[in-house]
């Protein structure tokens, strides 16, 4: 009999924010293959009967090749197991959780998608930033860093997002935020548009560093900024204040 794969999203980290339905098939399944994103407060929850697989990519370097993940789920649901594929915010959004459900079904694997918080809203919203504002963003735009928009074969359009009023969310975009401010101001963007980068967000030590687009890049320099972090930018990143950052976690 074939089992199933949950392809599960852990939400932005910490336990309070892993959704009811997430715990509940981590707690029933008999193989977990897991990213270093849902954090060690998640990862240390994970239970001791299951198999623990650690697909996570570390300094640059991946633990299993996508394909080699692929393959270990679909011989592990075709052993008649119950399978976990445990990833950072939600499974859609830059996780690659596309692929690994086109690997499933071409493999006819019973599979379930289980959503999760993704960190380009939660993590903004709880340092006091929200992406849409009724006086300032109408629109929001989630876009991956993890290209290089120097370069001529990019799937990004730096035009478009230039010229858009909302905000612009960038994940992934730490190593690459010099070509990303860079890209934004030479296709129109105005310089003094106000910029945040969040590293770690919602953990103990989340620390935002703010600027402009003219300015955040020698900012980000300055402080240190390092993955994992989201960028915001955009007129919404004017409500942030360091001295009234809303209370997480207390009751």
């Amino acid at each position: 009999m074939t089992g199933k794969v949950y392809l599960v999203g852990s939400g932005p980290g910490g336990v309070g924010l892993l959704t009811l339905r997430a715990r509940e098939v981590i707690d029933r399944a008999d193989v977990i293959l897991y990213d270093q994103l849902p954090g060690a407060e998640i990862l240390a929850t994970l239970p001791s009967h299951a198999e623990l697989i650690d697909c996570g990519k570390y300094g640059g370097a991946h633990t299993l090749e996508q394909h080699e993940i692929e393959d270990l789920m679909i011989a592990r649901a075709k052993q008649g197991r119950t399978v976990v594929r445990l990833k950072g915010g939600d499974p859609f959004l830059f996780g690659r959780g596309g692929e690994e459900l086109e690997a499933l079904r071409k493999h006819r694997i019973p599979v379930e998608v289980v959503p999760g918080v993704t960190s380009a809203i939660a993590v903004p919203e709880c340092v006091g930033i929200p992406v849409t504002h009724r006086k300032y963003a109408s629109s929001v735009t989630i876009i991956t860093g993890h290209e290089d928009p120097a370069k001529p074969e990019s799937a990004l359009d730096w035009e478009t997002f230039a010229r858009q009023k909302g905000t612009l969310v960038i994940l992934m975009g730490v190593k690459n935020l010099p070509a990303i401010a860079a890209a934004l101001v030479e296709r129109g963007k105005d310089p003094a548009t106000p910029v945040a980068v969040i590293e770690r967000g919602i953990r103990k030590d989340q620390r935002v560093t703010v600027g402009t687009l003219a300015t955040i890049v020698d900012r980000a320099r300055e402080a240190g900024v390092a993955p994992p972090a989201v960028i915001i930018v955009g007129d919404v990143v004017n409500l942030y204040d360091e001295n009234a950052v809303p209370e997480q976690g207390s009751l």
